[in-house]
């Protein structure tokens, strides 16, 4: 995902309880117009929209309702059907900070600016990734094999910690507010400790 700009201005679809992370993936239906003509502009542009919170009643007001922190996710498959509306799977692509919502769309539109992850020296890097990707088997272990396979393919293919992090978090943690509170935290090392911590409690008792 490096390789994609990231636009200075997107639009920005509000669901409540709803956090996409980077690596993470999301099936949208889309049916009200004002988001209609969002994905129709972000089709005939760079196929990116945002995904951000709703933590207030009022989306007519994100600047009081969103949360502050959301993530760009880049149209993998759109499928519209005869009455208008579209189903499509949106991939996360990195974590942006909403800076200023802008009224010239009939959709919730922001001026965004992206939000990098602290990095970790070679040897934490390895130490936490083989404490994550144990921690995930252990919790996966009353689970069909396959399952096991196929999260740890994705971890091989996320690559650094961070995108790993991420990756077990859109799987793993359902919590609308613990989510929120991983996709705000930029220091990887806390977002893999709670994570670890998450899995640990979640893993089958030894006792």
């Amino acid at each position: 995902m490096s390789s994609l700009t990231i636009p200075e201005k997107c639009g920005v679809m509000l669901l409540p309880d709803s956090v996409l992370f980077p690596h993470g993936a999301m099936p949208l239906r889309i049916f009200e117009p004002r988001y209609r003509q969002m994905l129709e502009e972000a089709v005939e542009g760079d196929c990116m929209f945002c995904i951000g919170n709703l933590i207030g009643s009022n989306d007519s007001d994100p600047e009081t309702s969103c949360a502050p922190i959301g993530a760009v996710g880049l149209i993998r498959a759109s499928r519209e059907a005869k009455d208008g509306t579209s189903n499509l799977l949106l991939h996360g692509v990195i974590r942006v900070q909403f800076k200023k919502w802008l009224g010239e769309k009939p959709y919730p539109y922001a001026e965004i600016r992206p939000v990098m992850d602290t990095t970790l020296d070679s040897q934490e890097e390895a130490s936490y990734l083989d404490r994550l990707r144990k921690s995930m088997n252990r919790a996966l272990s009353g689970f069909p094999s396959e399952v096991n396979e196929q999260m740890n393919k994705i971890l091989d293919q996320a690559g650094d910690s961070g995108s790993c992090a991420d990756a077990v978090a859109q799987q793993f943690i359902h919590d609308p507010n613990d989510r929120q509170r991983l996709l705000e935290t930029s220091e990887v090392r806390k977002r893999l400790d709670f994570i670890i911590q998450f899995l640990n409690k979640a893993g089958p008792s030894t006792s």
